[in-house]
């Protein structure tokens, strides 16, 4: 089960015994297991109805045995587990996972992990209970995902401020969904659309001084903005990565390599879905492609690896990342 359809059942009062929530992406798991046990009982019934445990203080005996109990002046009673991988022997939960208790909820929050396919266990939840395996986004899926979100509280976003949002915090939704709440508060009465200024004001992102606004400087060829963008990345370091520009100049002239020998550069949905990039920013890879040939394009890729190494120490002794960085601007320009 996808996670819209488990929260559609809960809803619904559609309840399974066994909820295993697995994942590299805490984000869903921490939804679903808020959400029931926000709503599955009333404050009444909690007191004696809902337990908490946490696999580095718990035995999966333990868990068992707290599941098999009855409710208590309650129709359900939940068990939530908390950092279940760090249970010991997980795949004994199997000895409760074939006769399960319908009055009880055990949900089990299995983060960073997955259950193993192969085993009995993974087929018998699947058949009693609810399998759920949150996977992390890419980053080209994170523009879309921050769309959603906020398109479910009425409001919208700037593409180029969904990107700016991606680019700084990555694809960590508990992050970003937590920015974009502060932003929603933040936002003037009868505004309904987050803005760059907005980022920048709220949450001290600047909008001029970005790898977003970096990329569309080279692509531009625009010397004087590039190397004032440089220049503030080196006073403001710490804000400013090494590491995270070189992945995004990467990330992005990876794209416009691609670009080249895409066969139909007509269609935009085409090339947006080739490059898994939004539509709306097909035209600066195709600006960049015209700035930049395949050989070029090749070459940039391959000081982009070099300066990388360079900022490890790699033939490298004594260059700040700051003076890296100029360098590698100015060849990738000239």
């Amino acid at each position: 089960m996808n996670f819209e359809q488990i929260i559609s059942d809960l809803k619904n009062k559609i309840y399974k015994p066994i909820y295993f929530l697995s994942g590299e992406e805490p984000y869903f798991i921490d939804l679903i297991t808020k959400y029931i046990s926000d709503n599955v009982l009333t404050d009444a019934e909690k007191s004696f109805n809902q337990t908490v445990l946490y696999g580095k203080d718990t035995e999966i005996h333990t868990v068992i045995n707290s599941a098999k109990r009855f409710p208590m002046m309650a129709n359900h009673q939940v068990i939530i587990v908390k950092e279940a991988q760090n249970i010991k022997n997980i795949e004994e939960l199997i000895h409760y996972a074939g006769t399960p208790l319908k009055s009880t909820l055990l949900v089990i929050n299995y983060k960073y992990k997955t259950l193993d396919k192969r085993k009995k266990l993974y087929k018998t939840i699947g058949e009693k209970g609810v399998l759920f395996e949150s996977k992390k986004l890419y980053d080209n899926e994170v523009p879309g995902w921050i769309n959603g979100y906020l398109k479910n509280k009425n409001k919208t976003i700037d593409p180029g401020a969904g990107m700016l949002l991606n680019e700084y915090l990555g694809n960590d939704l508990s992050k970003i969904a937590n920015e974009l709440d502060k932003l929603i508060i933040t936002l003037p009465d009868g505004e309904h659309k987050i803005t760059t200024n907005h980022i920048e004001r709220n949450i001290g992102i600047s909008k001029d001084y970005n790898n977003f606004e970096l990329h569309k400087a080279l692509t531009q060829k625009n010397v004087l903005k590039a190397n004032r963008i440089v220049n503030y990345f080196s006073h403001n370091p710490k804000n400013n990565p090494f590491t995270l520009t070189i992945s995004t100049l990467y990330h992005f002239f990876s794209k416009v390599l691609a670009y080249h020998f895409l066969k139909d550069k007509r269609d935009r949905r085409n090339i947006a879905a080739t490059l898994k990039i939004n539509p709306y920013f097909t035209g600066d890879y195709e600006k960049a492609a015209k700035q930049y040939n395949p050989k070029k394009t090749v070459k940039i890729i391959s000081l982009l690896r070099e300066y990388d190494l360079k900022s490890k120490g790699y033939n490298n002794v004594s260059t700040t990342q700051g003076e890296l960085l100029k360098e590698l601007v100015y060849k990738i320009l000239h």
